[in-house]
């Protein structure tokens, strides 16, 4: 029978106050040790869940829906006064769900951390954990429609989601699949992510929609209520939750897009800084799951993605020009999107590949041990 977690070990706390000053908390408490089960974990020693090893298993303080998941928000348009919470350098997440490209900023999911949405017929979870800064969306279908809320518990720093159809059944957002509960083991279909700054996305996407906030909570969503420093890579021991670190070659907060293990290969990260310093933009070549694939790198918008290399059946290879990723075989220019933006393939679009998503380099070790720096 799988383990689970006691009904106790659920702490319910719905009021918006309580949340954000738990919040508050997080942030001050987070100059604790990070590598072990220290401070809030002290209180989670006895729980079980599944394979997880208890000892970065960990309390968040929040209580169940004390971070209220967000169902079905309001979206507008960059040039809507609903969108002044953000700044150029605020970093979005943008998915694909119902044949348009949505924007869901950090700004939000600070707050919030899961987004359910409805559209298009489609069913997808937008998910974001600061403590951990991955960035992953699912399919929801592949739970079985399941709406997802936030637990209020950690594994190894990271957003442990519950479905709320079966509440002991819990996801740790990284896993991506039930660590406990009637769905242990399975996993859910992963959808693609592009996460970029908020004057990236609007290059990338002219008119492209993003999360509306009323005009009295914008002040609220424009700030980081676990600090503004909190994702700085300099700040890496200011993580306040225990999470294995046994793996030091990159600061513990640089973000990386990471490949995971497939097929007999071993994890692959891609530092976002060692992409950085190879200029503005960047294209690397590897093979993943069987097929060939490509890392495109745009260091003015901070973003990189990976993508499959063909276009109208036809294999591509990439370098750049004058700072354009450009594939050797037709001279067209692509955006980090992934888009032919001029040349013989404009308006193509490479395949994004949905397994590849961004974390910070510390969680990406834990969740990912054994994970080959492709560039250092």
């Amino acid at each position: 029978m799988p383990s689970r977690l006691p009904r106790s070990a659920f702490p319910t706390s719905t009021a918006a106050g309580v949340r954000l000053a738990a919040l508050a908390a997080l942030a001050v408490a987070a100059a604790c040790s990070s590598t072990g089960p220290a401070g809030p974990a002290a209180d989670a020693r006895d729980l079980t869940c599944g394979d997880l090893d208890p000892a970065f298993l960990a309390d968040g303080g929040v209580g169940r829906d004390g971070i209220p998941a967000l169902t079905n928000p309001a979206f507008t348009t960059p040039d809507d006064e609903a969108t002044s919470y953000l700044a150029g350098r605020s970093r979005v997440i943008g998915v694909n769900v119902g044949g348009e490209w949505l924007a869901v900023p950090h700004n939000v999911m600070y707050r919030h951390e899961v987004v359910n949405l409805d559209r298009g017929g489609e069913r997808v979870v937008i998910t974001y954990c600061p403590l951990t800064g991955s960035a992953l969306a699912f399919d929801r279908t592949s739970a079985g429609n399941a709406e997802f809320g936030v637990s209020g518990l950690l594994y190894q720093a990271n957003l442990i989601m519950y479905d709320r159809t079966a509440d002991d059944s819990l996801w740790p957002q990284m896993a991506g699949r039930a660590a406990c509960g009637p769905r242990q083991g399975q996993s859910l279909v992963r959808r693609p992510v592009l996460e970029t700054t908020w004057s990236g996305w609007q290059d990338l996407f002219p008119g492209g929609k993003v999360v509306s906030v009323g005009p009295f909570d914008a002040q609220l969503y424009a700030v980081n209520p676990y600090g503004a420093s909190y994702e700085s890579p300099a700040n890496g021991d200011y993580l306040g939750f225990p999470i294995p670190r046994s793996d030091d070659r990159r600061p513990p907060k640089e973000r990386v897009l990471g490949f995971p293990a497939t097929g007999g290969e071993a994890p692959r990260a891609f530092p976002f800084q060692a992409m950085e310093a190879r200029g503005g933009a960047w294209a690397g070549s590897l093979d993943f799951d069987g097929g060939p694939a490509v890392v495109l790198w745009d260091g003015r918008r901070a973003a990189a993605v990976a993508v499959r290399p063909v276009a109208d059946g036809r294999a591509l290879s990439f370098g750049v020009e004058d700072d354009w990723i450009v594939d050797a075989e037709t001279g067209s220019r692509w955006s980090v999107r992934g888009r032919a933006e001029s040349g013989p393939l404009v308006g193509r679009q490479l395949p994004l590949i949905e397994e590849v998503y961004v974390a910070f380099w510390q969680a990406w070790a834990a969740f990912h041990p054994g994970t080959e720096l492709v560039i250092e």
